[in-house]
């Protein structure tokens, strides 16, 4: 066999093709999908990061979009046509004062140990926030500190990026928005006389107010 029949058989599929398979598995996918995840499934020859350039170009003024999620890539509704779900959307309850403090300092500061969450707070943090806070894998651990004791860090993942709609956390909000998400309320920051008063510090057990009443 020849070298160029060799070779057409391991021939790419026509690149509006690639971009057809590559919709149908973001389509069908519940979490983002990466290149290399796509690599993988597609023929061998294909190239899935040109054909999501046409994808996403594809779908610009849809009422779905292409959106990059970290190195991940997923098909999500126009965020303009967000109230149109309503219906269909679950009501969560907010996130309590203590771990959207939390949160909000590990995607902020990443990777951040949890001492230094306890010295921005000015408060402990309790074990059971941030057992909850990874449950809802919205954290996760990163990599330990080259320091005395080896601390372990902590750093927000894929799942937090996806459900903000954020590609990486360079993208975060600032406070108008949060407070206009619904995440943070207006009362006084911590540390303010207002506060003191009824401070929310952290039982040891932690496990009771992750969320608010």
């Amino acid at each position: 066999m020849s070298e160029e029949q060799e070779e057409s058989l391991f021939e790419a599929p026509p690149i509006a093709e690639q971009e057809r398979m590559v919709e149908a598995v973001l389509f069908a996918s519940v979490e983002p999908v990466t290149v290399k995840e796509l690599t993988d499934r597609m023929p061998h020859g294909s190239d899935p990061a040109e054909a999501l350039v046409y994808l996403k170009k594809r779908y610009e003024g849809r009422g779905v979009h292409l959106v990059k999620v970290g190195d991940a890539w997923a098909m999500r509704t126009a965020g303009d046509l967000g109230f149109l779900m309503q219906k269909e959307t679950v009501e969560t309850r907010k996130l309590s004062r203590a771990a959207i403090e939390t949160l909000a300092i590990v995607a902020y500061h990443q990777p951040v140990t949890r001492a230094e969450i306890e010295e921005i707070r000015g408060v402990s943090v309790s074990r059971g926030t941030v057992d909850q806070l990874i449950e809802m894998e919205w954290i996760r651990f990163g990599r330990r500190r080259m320091t005395p004791g080896r601390p372990v860090t902590f750093v927000v993942t894929q799942e937090f990026l996806d459900h903000f709609g954020l590609e990486n956390a360079r993208d975060l909000p600032g406070l108008k928005e949060l407070r206009s998400a619904g995440l943070l309320d207006n009362r006084p920051r911590p540390g303010s006389d207002a506060v003191n008063e009824n401070d929310e510090d952290e039982s040891p057990e932690g496990q009771n107010e992750l969320f608010e009443d």
